[in-house]
């Protein structure tokens, strides 16, 4: 099959997905044992793909076979790979400066980032920022801000949450076992309480988020910890890891009542969600509702390593030295962080809400006509496609794969849509056409085995 990009797009003229030989090729297995003797085995690879370049939309491995990215390095390329724009800004600043700790030192292409970032940040009132190297420390970041304004050391987060993989961050991660399992004491005065898991599309359930707030407020700061205690209620506006799953507009509103009325931070983990990938720079906007501290960091930078915390300027009060990064803020990662807001800015967010809505008709209408499709939800290129166990998921996925369309599973069984923002309706109709054709062989097990080498 071959796919033509619109000619203003930077994937013009690419030919999509096209498989020369089996998977994984020769040198993919070739270098897949090296890895697998000196790589650390806590990594989870979802299929035997060897990238070995990218450009906007497409993938190629080291065998030469193309795939259509409807992954984006968990929405991270939000650009799509190696954007002229952000290479462009990536090469002329590491031929100017590489690094200079802005811990210590003032640097242009930092402030340019962050003037950008307190722009955009849904606060009525000014924002400042603090620029990570990833999402986890951003919301490391993000806890310790909370405590220290409100001098109080309590937690709340959700079930089905993640937040990252270092101690603070993953004491508020609860969307699988194995991520929390052997790591213990976590933070103390962390409390979980349940999201409002909404299933719209096919079965209809889940309710407005009324009787999950009723929990936390009976249960949780009724019984487990008091309102006083507590620094800040952490949320996923739509959850990432955890399947997809955007909260309702009214739970979100009565979480701001109850921070409200208590003295409670609540801070938004935007980190996969943000990014103008919902078709607004970020989720919670769609709600109408304004948190105290945002997280975000994967689309920021189009690949590069960096994040961000943002809060209220009253907020961000915190003396000099009280927190710090050597290499956050990096002059490269900066740069490449500024040419990204741009584009999104400049017609990647809104070409989000609209290819997102093609997407989701799509993938509707080939559920349809498929079995095992529990729901279809999310918001913008954030699309959740949930089957009826982990194993019917997996078999997509790897199905999908065979066929040159990379997706990733999330949740207990719920596959992600995260394409690069600037994807074309060309690009979503292929990828709509492979994913059925993926879902048809997953319920031929046996095909479906022979095809993906299982």
């Amino acid at each position: 099959m071959t796919l033509e990009a619109s000619p203003s797009s930077p994937a013009a003229r690419m030919t999509a997905p096209q498989i020369i030989t089996e998977l994984p090729g020769p040198r993919a297995r070739a270098m897949i044992a090296r890895d697998n003797a000196v790589v650390s085995p806590s990594l989870t690879r979802a299929y035997p793909l060897v990238a070995e370049s990218g450009s906007g939309y497409v993938v190629t491995d080291v065998d030469g076979n193309r795939f259509l990215d409807f992954a984006a390095g968990i929405a991270v390329c939000s650009t799509g790979h190696a954007h002229p724009q952000v290479v462009a800004a990536i090469k002329e600043q590491a031929d100017r400066l590489i690094h200079i700790a802005a811990t210590d030192f003032y640097e242009p292409r930092y402030l340019e980032l962050t003037e950008h970032l307190a722009r955009i940040a849904p606060f009525d009132e000014p924002a400042r920022v603090f620029l990570t190297n990833s999402g986890t420390e951003a919301v490391e970041g993000a806890i310790k801000l909370a405590r220290y304004h409100t001098h109080r050391p309590g937690l709340i987060a959700f079930e089905g949450a993640f937040h990252g993989r270092t101690m603070g961050a993953l004491s508020l991660t609860n969307s699988k076992i194995k991520q929390r399992a052997g790591f213990g004491p976590l933070l103390p005065m962390v409390h979980h309480s349940p999201f409002p898991r909404v299933r719209a599309w096919r079965e209809g359930s889940g309710g407005d988020g009324s009787a999950e707030l009723e929990v936390l407020r009976k249960n949780i700061l009724g019984r487990l910890i008091a309102p006083r205690d507590v620094a800040a209620i952490v949320i996923e506006p739509i959850q990432g890891e955890g399947g997809y799953f955007p909260a309702p507009a009214a739970f979100l509103h009565g979480l701001r009542e109850i921070c409200d009325e208590h003295g409670i931070m609540l801070i938004a983990d935007e980190i996969q969600s943000g990014m103008g990938r919902t078709g607004r720079w970020w989720a919670i906007e769609h709600a109408g509702v304004e948190p105290d501290i945002l997280t975000t960091a994967k689309g920021i930078a189009s690949g590069m390593p960096l994040g961000a915390f943002i809060a209220r300027a009253s907020v961000m009060s915190w003396p000099a030295g009280a927190h710090g990064s050597t290499f956050a803020g990096n002059p490269v990662c900066a740069a490449a962080g500024a040419a990204t807001l741009k584009l999104i800015e400049g017609g990647l967010m809104e070409n989000a809400a609209r290819m997102g809505a093609r997407l989701r008709t799509g993938i509707e209408r080939a559920a349809g006509e498929h079995g095992g499709v529990r729901d279809v939800r999310g918001a913008g290129l954030m699309i959740g496609v949930e089957f009826a166990s982990h194993e019917a998921a997996n078999a997509v996925e790897q199905a999908a794969f065979a066929r040159g369309l990379l997706v990733l599973e999330c949740g207990e069984a719920t596959i992600r849509l995260c394409p690069p923002l600037m994807i074309d309706e060309a690009a979503v109709d292929t990828a709509v056409t492979l994913f059925g054709e993926a879902m048809a062989a997953a319920a031929r097990p046996t095909e479906g085995m022979d095809e993906t080498g299982g």
